[in-house]
């Protein structure tokens, strides 16, 4: 592809819906070599005290969507954005240019990986990543999993789960804007083999040697 081509490194976007297994996917390929850019961490760096995007969410809804210690007040937060889809738009106009400013940075830095995996949880929704990254995997599982997993490691009920999938690409639009997709309904070494048949892909691209 012409993008890695220009830059000598192969650039991957990994997403998935709510409770689909995109950081378990995404242990899977560190360990196998590849490195690991993750959107949801950089997030938390810029919405921690002292963050670099606090003072612009202070000025745009004020000190009330802040917690005690000074950074984003993640519940108050979502509420308002779930109540008011124009509030969501505002804060994503904070957040995702200096997500994205930080993730290319990152990728731009030496490394001896024969790749970069960067794991974007809303990659269709934004837009803002796609044409900077080569090649875009999907990690994919029923809409049923999906609600149990995330209820149990959440403490969400049904429908708040239910309410966030709404709000994400749907699955089957996700799967078509796809490249690449691994399943993820089966067991650990079902998903690990998918992984590792994608790891050599991958490599193969980039042009390194298995």
């Amino acid at each position: 592809m012409s993008g890695a081509a220009a830059r000598k490194h192969l650039l991957i976007g990994l997403t998935g819906g709510i409770g689909s297994g995109k950081s378990t996917v995404a242990a899977l390929f560190e360990k196998l070599g590849a490195r690991i850019i993750d959107t949801d961490a950089l997030s938390r760096q810029l919405t921690r005290p002292g963050g670099g995007a606090i003072a612009a969410i202070r000025a745009a809804f004020g000190s009330a969507y802040l917690d005690v210690g000074g950074a984003l007040d993640r519940n108050k937060m979502r509420a308002l954005i779930f109540a008011d889809p124009s509030e969501k738009k505002r804060l994503e106009a904070i957040l995702h240019p200096a997500i994205l400013a930080h993730a290319q940075q990152l990728a731009a830095s030496a490394t001896d990986a024969p790749y970069t995996l960067v794991v974007i949880p809303l990659l269709f929704e934004t837009g803002n990543y796609r044409t900077w990254l080569d090649r875009t995997l999907t990690v994919d599982c029923a809409e049923a999993a999906q609600v149990a997993r995330t209820m149990q490691r959440s403490g969400l009920d049904q429908a708040g789960v239910q309410a966030i999938m709404a709000q994400q690409t749907a699955r089957a639009q996700r799967l078509a804007l796809s490249d690449d997709v691994i399943r993820n309904d089966g067991d650990l070494a079902a998903l690990t083999g998918q992984v590792a048949q994608l790891h050599g892909r991958y490599k193969a691209i980039a042009g390194g040697s298995d």
